[in-house]
């Protein structure tokens, strides 16, 4: 069995000063400016401080300083649908450290979608209350090598009146868990049960599509527009999609997240996406995994997604790193995903894989290839270095002052 990844409590660590230079290309992660003309960022005691070129930041006064050597600086990607469990383990591929295995993959940031996937899930109204608010709080004092886990996703069941509603908001819970995977899969149902959540500032997603798990049924785009869901939770299908034409209702007629998934039909997510295009409305588009699932666990599955956007759906790539980084950071109303000054100091450092065709790393997405990870950084203090799961990168990043 292997050994759990490093964890950590936060404010355990007193981040101090952090200075990246020598930055070649800076993401923001912004659609209406997604390149920045900058090649120096600080961050002091986890939040951007500074961005700019050398002159105009004192690196000096750093407490610890990355050297970029060129490579790609972008805010640490955001995994829009996850199903953890307990820790760093999913007992729906009995794996363990799956979520450091992420973070290997650019990954930062995830949102539960549910806790489904627990043995012997609860779903009295009693007990489903009682494991969200047990898992908003487990992930909110355990982070997987730093990485931050929005978790407390309750499955609504029938039965449920507003005020358990304002119970789960009064205890910290903020996610409601995918609608329709639980009892509730009538559209009139859910509807009210959407509103009771956002009324007490829960964010709700709904399934969309065929049955995933056992207990799960279909659900249309009729109940989809019914319910009025803050996301569309994988639009192109947990694994089967809807129809062409209900996709393309769903992105015209309604006004909510436009969530594609990894673990989906990737015909679909291109329509999505094309649709979503043509509406000129590319900041509703999000990405998630869908994992850990059926087909195993994605390290990968978000870098993999912006790849297939861009060179399948002729989306530039610094375009598709929005759809993972500053589009699901302003839907979710997350303090990390684009490079400004206040906000969190999560951050991928990419270059483009050994060997790839690509002149540079956007041009090598843009053919489909992965980028490889050179270092990961969260609250403003290196995580990881070389990636243990992407393409070598070619040019790495260093660690010049500790």
């Amino acid at each position: 069995m292997a050994a759990p990844a490093s964890s950590e409590k936060p404010g355990t660590l007193a981040p101090g000063t952090l200075a990246i230079v020598n930055v070649g290309l800076m993401l923001s992660g912004d659609l209406g400016k997604p390149i920045l003309g900058a090649d120096t960022l600080l961050a002091k005691d986890g939040r951007i401080t500074a961005i700019g070129t050398r002159a105009d930041c004192d690196v000096d006064s750093a407490d610890k300083v990355v050297d970029a050597k060129g490579v790609t600086l972008c805010p640490g990607l955001i995994d829009s649908h996850v199903h953890p469990v307990a820790g760093d383990w999913t007992p729906r591929q009995s794996q363990l450290n799956w979520i450091d295995s992420s973070l290997h993959g650019g990954v930062t940031t995830m949102i539960s979608a549910g806790e489904v996937h627990m043995p012997g899930r609860p779903k009295d109204i009693v007990g489903l209350k009682a494991m969200a608010i047990t898992a908003q709080r487990c992930f909110a004092n355990f982070r997987p090598n730093g990485v931050k886990v929005h978790a407390g996703a309750p499955v609504i069941e029938q039965g449920m009146e507003e005020h358990d509603f304002k119970d789960l908001a009064e205890a910290g819970v903020t996610l409601l868990g995918e609608v329709g995977l639980g009892s509730v899969k009538a559209g009139d149902e859910a509807k009210k049960m959407v509103a009771w959540a956002r009324k007490y500032g829960i964010q709700s997603t709904i399934h969309t599509g065929g049955p995933s798990i056992p207990g799960s049924g279909l659900i249309d785009k009729d109940v989809v527009l019914e319910a009025d869901a803050d996301i569309i939770g994988h639009i192109n299908g947990g694994h089967t999609a809807l129809p062409d034409d209900q996709i393309v209702c769903l992105c015209s007629q309604c006004e909510r997240g436009i969530e594609i998934v990894h673990n989906g039909n990737e015909r679909s997510a291109l329509l999505a996406l094309r649709t979503a295009s043509e509406l000129k409305q590319l900041e509703r588009v999000i990405l998630g995994t869908d994992g850990p699932a059926g087909s195993g666990v994605q390290p990968l599955g978000i870098l993999r997604m912006v790849a297939m956007l861009s060179s399948l759906g002729d989306v530039p790539a610094e375009i598709a790193f929005c759809f993972a980084t500053g589009n699901t950071a302003r839907m979710r109303d997350l303090d990390c995903g684009l490079i400004e000054v206040g906000r969190s100091a999560d951050f991928v450092l990419l270059d483009k894989a050994q060997h790839s065709a690509g002149k540079d790393i956007l041009h090598s997405v843009q053919l489909g290839d992965l980028p490889g990870v050179g270092m990961t950084i969260i609250d403003g203090i290196p995580r990881t270095q070389r990636s243990r799961n992407t393409p070598p990168a070619t040019t790495l990043p260093e660690m010049v002052r500790a």
